[in-house]
């Protein structure tokens, strides 16, 4: 397959790039890390002008009708900027979510909004002891006269501070790891009997634990058909998932560009340290590494748009997202350590790029399942094929 960019997508990760050295140099983004809203109302509004939120979404609800191939340009201008705009989260898993399950009124009242930039989303899901495992749900979601009332907790829902509303997954019926019985709701993030205690987390975004205290809901907040969710769930998951790999092959890419650099002009001995054959050896395996990677990230992000055309199973899909989701995983930690290491102790210093892009790409390996847990969906899957 063609891993060049279209003239199209060209010219798009231009202008986000152009943004990016526009709003998020590296001390403005410490300055927004640092900030008490943990990202720039200026840039969002800057990246929702470009037009980069109606990507993904179709024509009818006012989008571009693009699927996740159109957004690797995007996302790896994104991880080479190391921005924390909840970019990734509004798009999905919510924001596919709504898109997927949603009823014509649900769209209408939600995804304009979302692509005006007005509107963020994020998706609470993982709770306590669930891990990778998406069936796993036991916050509770019971029917009411007047609607819904949800109960339970959700754990380090990331980007759900700024979030202005969530797509929230609670049992309706079923045990607790039981695969039939999820539902999806759409949350207000300031409805009554909502409590969000906020974090951030080791690279730099913000997150938060959610308590759902008998929060009542409408009965239009109920998104889809009740206790069927997890195939929308699932398919949300590895088309963010795909996008996450991209980010990852981004902030890989600053981090081969930056140690290429300071092997170039630190000196010992009187000559450059890139001179030493066994530093420029690290070096090309940490290329080779990138690159692996981002051309698993294409396949994978063709394959998520070749199913949801349903040009290829579920199963298929699940195979290939969880095949690159290894070995991203896997150049995450590769080029992530070497990075540092070829630095020397000064890389772990906050005062360089290359140290905040070394904790990004720890947390992207683990994101959506690590290098274990997709290594088993993996085998899985191969075995249904």
């Amino acid at each position: 397959m063609d891993f060049q960019y279209t003239e199209e997508q060209q010219l798009l990760a231009d202008s986000v790039r152009r943004l990016i050295d526009k709003r998020y140099d590296f001390e403005s983004r410490k300055r927004i890390v640092a900030s008490p809203a943990g990202h720039s109302a200026e840039a969002w509004a800057e990246l929702a002008g470009l037009g980069l939120l109606s990507l993904p979404f179709a024509g009818r609800d006012g989008g571009f009708g693009g699927g996740a191939v159109d957004l690797i340009a995007t996302m790896e201008a994104i991880g080479e900027g190391l921005v924390v705009e909840p970019f990734l989260s509004t798009l999905a898993p919510a924001g596919r979510l709504v898109a997927r399950c949603g009823s014509d009124a649900q769209r209408a009242a939600i995804l304009p909004s979302v692509i005006d930039g007005s509107t963020k989303l994020a998706f609470a899901h993982g709770e306590r002891g669930s891990r990778y495992t998406l069936s796993q749900v036991e916050a509770r979601a019971a029917k009411t006269a007047d609607g819904w009332v949800l109960a339970g907790e959700k754990l380090v829902v990331l980007h759900a501070p700024m979030a202005d509303r969530l797509v929230v997954s609670a049992r309706t019926s079923g045990g607790a790891t039981d695969a039939s019985g999820i539902s999806l709701f759409v949350v207000d993030a300031h409805a009554p009997g909502l409590a969000m205690k906020t974090c951030r987390t080791v690279d730099g975004l913000r997150a938060a634990d959610l308590v759902l205290n008998d929060l009542t809901l409408p009965a239009d907040a109920l998104l889809g058909e009740a206790g069927a969710a997890l195939p929308a769930i699932e398919e949300a998951v590895d088309f963010a998932t795909v996008l996450l790999c991209a980010e990852g092959v981004g902030a890989m890419r600053h981090a081969n560009q930056a140690t290429l650099e300071y092997l170039k002009t630190r000196r010992q001995f009187g000559v450059p340290i890139g001179s030493f054959q066994a530093l420029q050896h690290r070096m090309v395996d940490m290329t080779i590494s990138a690159e692996q990677a981002r051309s698993i990230t294409w396949l994978a992000c063709a394959k998520v748009d070749a199913a949801a055309r349903g040009d290829v199973d579920a199963n298929e899909r699940r195979r290939v997202v969880s095949a690159a989701k290894v070995r991203v995983a896997d150049a995450c930690r590769h080029v992530g350590q070497e990075a540092i290491q070829l630095h020397g102790g000064m890389g772990m210093t906050l005062e360089m790029k290359v140290a905040h892009t070394f904790r990004r790409l720890t947390m992207i390996a683990q994101q959506f399942g690590d290098a274990d847990h997709h290594l088993e969906r993996f085998a899985a899957a191969s075995q249904l094929s």
